[in-house]
């Protein structure tokens, strides 16, 4: 009696063993494809390797001006021929200027924060009608390399907590990132 209780025991548990692998593999590809709606494509078809993701948004005083960063304190920008609905940094522009996706916040700033839709379907946020993106260059806290260039057909400003455009060399780490494309 006890013998054909665990063998129908040992039964059940061969007959669950190809359903528990059929939903690890559904979650492995759902978890795939949820990913990869928040990177940018490329006029080439290869992804950013730094797409930012918005979310809570801080300040910081760079240079004696107040600017936007992201959480991890990186100076975010504004390209000077976008629109408020529209991107034009796309393709190898977005790869060195990755674009801030998702909505953005930052508390203490009073100003309208927003998101528009990019040419390759997601979502990126913008702040006070200029669409957000960080710079490449910069890779600590504090620095703004990417202030001031003239590159992939426009001028590039850190973005500042008032959402006007500060001058050119409003930063200590202005004007060099040598990305003059």
């Amino acid at each position: 009696m006890i013998r054909s209780l665990t063998r129908l025991k040992a039964r059940n548990r061969l007959r669950m063993l190809p359903a528990l692998l059929a939903i690890a593999a559904a979650v492995a590809v759902l978890a795939a494809c949820s990913s990869s709606g928040t990177s940018s494509t490329s006029d080439s078809g290869t992804s950013s390797p730094a797409a930012a993701t918005a979310g809570s948004l801080k300040t910081a005083n760079i240079g004696g001006v107040r600017v936007l960063t992201n959480a991890k304190g990186l100076t975010l920008y504004s390209f000077a021929p976008d629109t408020p609905t529209t991107s034009r940094c796309n393709g190898t522009c977005a790869q060195n200027w990755p674009p801030v996706q998702g909505r953005a916040t930052a508390p203490g700033v009073t100003g309208p924060f927003g998101t528009l839709r990019r040419s390759d379907g997601s979502t990126q946020a913008t702040f006070d009608g200029h669409p957000l993106y960080t710079f490449v260059g910069d890779t600590a806290p504090g620095q703004a390399k990417g202030n001031g260039l003239n590159a992939f057909g426009g001028l590039w400003h850190e973005v500042t907590t008032s959402g006007s455009v500060p001058a050119a060399n409003s930063s200590s780490g202005s004007g060099g990132g040598g990305y003059g494309y």
